[in-house]
């Protein structure tokens, strides 16, 4: 495999396989470039491997080690979490391979199993790392700006002391003890963020929560995550009649909600994903369906045969990947109207909001979509926004290799290999802070 004027890429993340939004990104961006023949390391913790990755030109490196909440081990998980010294050793040795000052790292999610350990290693080789944004563990603990106990979002100042005693965490607060104690340890030893200037924000909205907590003078791309899927003849939706919810099946993500909702709206209810409350949603709702996780190919073929995609998410959210998703498929989403997911939608023209947490109003919402002439109007409509300027994935990758070729100019790195990375004409929007 060639690389492009001695440019290398590392992309990094918690998970080698796809099991939710940031290992999507993480995984399909590492294809794109490698497509683009830029030379592609892609590290992470977790396996197994996605069969796309072990078929590509990608080189993968596996620290291979366990989720932490999934270690049976838990004080080896819990210094896995706060430091995780295997993988900075292995990160370290791949480093070494690479040309100083003319490598970019993208850091897409380190709070699962690799830890902020990593971060040093990437300073002591004058690499230059940019992060995306998927969530807030850039500032937030428990990585939401959200109050599990309350299942609220929450205002307080992360790490001031009103945070750090306040029982937020899902679990108990021995757990939101050892989250503090990790971002105290993310920051100090880390030097996160306040070592980084660079940074992708998924939208508007998630940029505005975090702007206030990112070093002075970082820079903000705003690249959303892409769509993966060429264009079809929109689907028939209002010959459908199974509503849809696609991701990680966990509290936050408001799913219980919608398992009560699509039972007292009497719809089939269909959970593509996995997660924690999976039990729950069967029991609140035993008619409900739970896939498990998909293959892409699948998770497709299930939104073909949808009536509306339902996005509950209690939650801030970065994006919502699966509603540009839907609208690529002519599939109306009903979303949230406190999560990123609503700059998504126009309301009653390409979707449905609900208000955040009301069990009575999303049930109202899956009732209006139960009519099929509304549903195939918000379904054409949001596909016609959609494909009229898709986030397909080359135009994803453009945006990296632009950002890329930027970072390393301003850098002074650019100068000594001119035209490693081409950059497309279009500029890469950045926020105004």
């Amino acid at each position: 495999m060639k690389s492009i004027g001695n440019k290398y890429i590392v992309i990094i993340n918690d998970f080698g396989h796809i099991n939710g939004g940031a290992a999507k990104v993480a995984i399909t961006s590492a294809l794109g470039l490698s497509r683009r023949g830029y030379q592609v390391i892609y590290f992470c913790a977790v396996e197994p491997i996605a069969q796309e990755l072990r078929q590509s030109g990608v080189q993968v490196v596996c620290t291979g080690q366990q989720e932490i909440l999934k270690n049976s081990c838990r004080i080896g998980a819990a210094i896995q979490g706060i430091w995780n010294l295997r993988a900075a050793r292995i990160l370290g040795k791949i480093m070494q391979d690479q040309p100083p000052k003319s490598t970019v790292v993208h850091l897409h999610g380190w709070t699962k199993a690799l830890s902020s350990s990593l971060m040093p290693v990437i300073f002591r080789h004058q690499v230059i790392p940019i992060v995306t944004l998927h969530d807030y563990f850039i500032s937030c603990p428990t990585g939401g700006f959200y109050n599990y106990q309350t299942q609220e979002s929450c205002g307080l100042k992360p790490l001031s002391p009103q945070c750090i005693l306040t029982d937020c965490d899902a679990r108990n607060m021995g757990h939101k003890v050892w989250r503090v104690a990790r971002q105290i340890v993310q920051e100090r030893m880390g030097n996160i963020p306040e070592g980084i200037k660079e940074f992708i924000a998924l939208s508007d909205f998630s940029y505005r929560l975090l702007q206030s907590y990112l070093p002075q003078g970082a820079r903000v791309f705003h690249v959303p995550n892409p769509i993966d899927t060429a264009q079809e003849p929109p689907v028939e939706v209002a010959a459908n009649d199974e509503f849809l919810a696609v991701g990680r099946l966990s509290l936050e993500k408001g799913y219980l909600l919608f398992a009560e909702a699509s039972q007292k709206a009497d719809c089939k209810a269909v959970f593509v994903g996995d997660g924690e409350v999976g039990k729950q949603i069967s029991r609140i709702n035993p008619e409900a369906r739970i896939t498990g996780w998909q293959a892409l190919p699948e998770v497709q073929r299930w939104l073909s045969r949808s009536r509306a995609l339902v996005f509950p998410s209690l939650c801030h959210e970065t994006q919502g990947l699966t509603i540009l998703e839907a609208a690529a498929k002519g599939v109306p989403a009903i979303v949230s109207d406190s999560c990123a997911g609503r700059d998504l939608i126009v309301p009653g023209e390409t979707g449905l909001l609900f208000h955040n947490g009301d069990v009575v109003d999303l049930v109202e919402k899956i009732m209006m979509l139960k009519a099929p002439k509304l549903a195939e109007h918000l379904g054409r409509q949001a596909y016609k926004k959609y494909w009229a300027s898709p986030y397909t994935l080359d135009r994803h990758t453009d945006a990296l290799i632009t950002i890329y070729g930027e970072v390393l100019a301003n850098n002074g790195i650019d100068k000594h290999c001119p035209g490693a990375f081409r950059r497309p004409s279009s500029e890469v929007p950045r926020f105004q802070g």
